[in-house]
């Protein structure tokens, strides 16, 4: 049983399933921004999981926050995306913001019910950070920016003179900003992962989150573990959401191979090693994921208490469960034509898109790399080393 269950959030988060199940194909096809999908996560009081009670939020654990993505992905992984980027933005504030920057946007958020999206890319380096009376004017290019379109508020970074890093709160439909509609991937494909464009777009000082600031603590640097939490929680919940459509299809459709003894497909000894190969890849991602954010809410709980070498810990831990998530949900998309046969390769059904979600979403960050800390650690006991990646 999901933990999601046990929580006043089963009832509205099963009913916004219900709706996005009902179109999930034909808006695969169609891509573009799921303006009415969105709105029903507005209605659901969903945005709000994270936020502290403080705040007017529901308190929930990351752990909890992270399931319900989860449980979105395996019906649509791209809304999934961007209901827990959107909490990604708001734990980025309460990682790197100061006290009153918290209460002045979280507070606000629930207030007004603000979705937030995406402008912060470490690695585009084209936005600069010109230096004004008032703080700076953010101007340049900022790509992969999901979840911009049709969001409340921004979070943009850019650099400045001196090489840093800066990272500023602004209302989406600020002077300057442009949220460009050019995201036309072949998976992921309503997430709006786009372009923005900034143009001179002025951010205020007490705009900026430098107060600790990015990654000033270990326990600031939970951030990007949680990032890489989100990637596995999706991946993971695209793999289940592939084998419960092979399922159905095996059971509805797909007829038995001449050559086999079964009088149905669901007694082929051959699709139930298929079958039983999906699960185990998929019940082991799933212990992985479940322990790793164990050891989140652990550290999480810790505040600014949290320790290197227990961050360190955490580490090791979100990144197996990313790398077995990864390949549990790789293997799983591709594979399951084998089991469903050639009546699933409708276009109508667009059971591809599982795969095209799963493969388009671990680029995001190479899994060779991920690796390659485990192996640092395997091998030498050397933890990941804190950046946006790890």
């Amino acid at each position: 049983m999901s933990r999601t269950e046990d929580t006043a959030w089963f009832e509205p988060l099963n009913a916004v399933l219900h709706e996005w199940a009902k179109t999930a194909a034909a808006r695969d096809k169609a891509g573009g921004t799921a303006f009415h999908e969105r709105r029903l996560l507005r209605e659901s009081g969903l945005l709000g999981l994270s936020l502290p009670v403080e705040f007017g939020g529901q308190g929930a654990a990351w752990s909890t926050t992270l399931d319900v993505v989860r449980r979105m992905a395996q019906v649509d992984s791209s809304l999934a995306h961007l209901f827990a980027f959107h909490h990604l933005q708001l734990a980025t504030i309460r990682l790197f913001g100061s006290d009153a920057q918290n209460h002045r946007w979280l507070g606000e958020t629930v207030a007004q019910g603000w979705f937030w999206g995406n402008a912060l890319n470490p690695l585009d380096k084209s936005t600069r950070a010109l230096p004004d009376a008032n703080g700076y004017l953010f101007d340049g290019r900022k790509s992969f920016c999901s979840g911009a379109r049709d969001s409340d508020q921004l979070l943009a970074s850019a650099f400045d003179d001196d090489g840093r890093l800066l990272i500023g709160v602004t209302p989406t439909n600020r002077a300057g900003i442009t949220v460009l509609d050019d995201w036309d991937n072949m998976g992921q494909r309503q997430t709006d992962s786009g372009t923005v464009v900034f143009e001179r777009v002025p951010i205020a000082t007490d705009e900026l989150l430098l107060q600790p600031g990015p990654l000033s603590s270990p326990f600031a640097t939970l951030r990007p573990l949680l990032a890489q939490s989100i990637l596995s929680h999706i991946y993971l919940g695209i793999g289940e959401g592939a084998l419960q459509a092979a399922r159905d299809a095996t059971l509805a459709q797909t007829r038995p191979w001449i050559a086999s003894s079964a009088a149905r497909p669901a007694d082929d000894p051959y699709v139930l090693a298929h079958f039983g190969d999906f699960w185990i890849a998929l019940e082991g991602a799933r212990l992985l994921v479940e322990r790793a954010m164990q050891a989140f809410d652990r550290a999480w709980s810790r505040g600014l208490a949290l320790t290197e070498d227990e961050r360190g810990e955490v580490a090791v831990a979100v990144a197996a469960s990313k790398v077995a998530a990864a390949r549990a949900g790789l293997e799983v998309a591709h594979r399951m034509f084998e089991v469903t046969g050639a009546r699933s390769t409708t276009a109508a059904l667009r059971l591809d898109r599982f795969w095209r979600n799963v493969r388009v979403h671990t680029l995001h960050d190479p899994i060779d790399y991920k690796v390659r800390e485990l192996g640092e650690w395997a091998l030498n006991s050397r933890v990941p080393k804190p950046s946006f990646y790890s």
